[in-house]
Formats: structure tokens, C-alpha cells, sequence
């Protein structure tokens, strides 16, 4: 898998690299650090249609996002048919991520970064599922012409 995709490989590596930094790493500062997140959610929560964008909704489609990429690179290494695989290696790694957490005093675990994290994997898989179909389509036509060559090739011979 890796010998065949090596800057895929690197790629995602890396992405997992800095998932780890974030999830696992220390935590943002409060105060004036994230001065502008709580400028727009406060913008957010002043005007009746986006009022419903809180701080928690943010993070839980922070996480998400976050793990989109995970499910996308997941499903474009093990291929098509393993797409099982991708969803459950990323509901996997998450739940690696925050038992872990369990254990950094300055990290707090939360089941909803469970399922935000599994949702983004799951999210990543069918967007690349999606972005893939047209390859595949070709390649299961090419397969399917290639045997009918062979099939024909072998009813001439005998």
C-alpha cells in the first residue's frame, strides 16, 4: 500500500503528524489568543438566522472537518474496495486519541470528539468513494474488455 502511493504516504503521514500535534500536544491558550473566535461567535449569536452557531457547535464541526482528510487519505491508500477499513481506522485512531487524552492532565477526552472525529472520517470516505466512481467506472470497463479480448482469443484457438 505504501510502496505504491509513496507521496500519498507522506502526505498523509504528515497530516497525521499535525492531528497529533493538536489533539495531543498543548492546548491553545484562553484569552487574547482566541480573541477572534469569540468575536464571531458573539457577531454569530446577535443575529437570529446564525444564532445557533455556538462555541460548542463550532468545535464539534471543527472536529469534523479535522478528520475529513483522515477518511479521504484512509479510503485513497487501502482503495475502494477496503472502504470499511478507512471508516473504521478513523473512528479507530480517534478513539486512540482520546484515551489517550485520558491520561495528559491539560487534555480532557469527550465522547463528542468521538463521534465529531468518526463523522469527519466517514465524510472523507464517501467524498473520495465520490470523487473516485468515474476511475473506477473506466477501470471496471477495461477489465470487463479485457476479458471478452481473452474469451474471444481462446474460442479462435480451439
Amino acid at each position: 500500500m505504501f510502496h505504491r502511493h509513496p507521496i500519498l504516504s507522506v502526505v498523509t503521514f504528515a497530516y497525521l503528524g499535525l492531528v497529533a500535534w493538536i489533539t495531543l500536544g498543548p492546548p491553545p491558550r484562553t484569552g487574547s489568543d482566541n480573541s477572534l473566535l469569540w468575536t464571531m461567535i458573539g457577531f454569530f449569536a446577535e443575529h437570529r438566522f446564525t444564532s445557533w452557531l455556538t462555541y460548542s457547535r463550532v468545535e464539534f464541526l471543527a472536529n469534523v472537518a479535522m478528520f475529513v482528510p483522515i477518511g479521504l487519505f484512509f479510503l485513497l491508500l487501502f482503495g475502494r474496495r477496503l472502504w470499511i477499513v478507512a471508516v473504521l481506522a478513523s473512528a479507530g485512531l480517534t478513539v486512540a486519541i482520546e484515551s489517550v487524552q485520558l491520561f495528559l492532565p491539560e487534555r480532557v477526552s469527550d465522547l463528542r470528539d468521538i463521534v465529531a472525529n468518526s463523522v469527519g472520517g466517514l465524510v472523507g470516505v464517501l467524498l473520495a468513494l465520490a470523487l473516485t466512481a468515474g476511475s473506477a467506472r473506466r477501470a471496471k470497463a477495461r477489465k470487463v474488455a479485457r476479458e471478452r479480448e481473452l474469451t474471444a482469443r481462446s474460442r479462435v484457438r480451439v
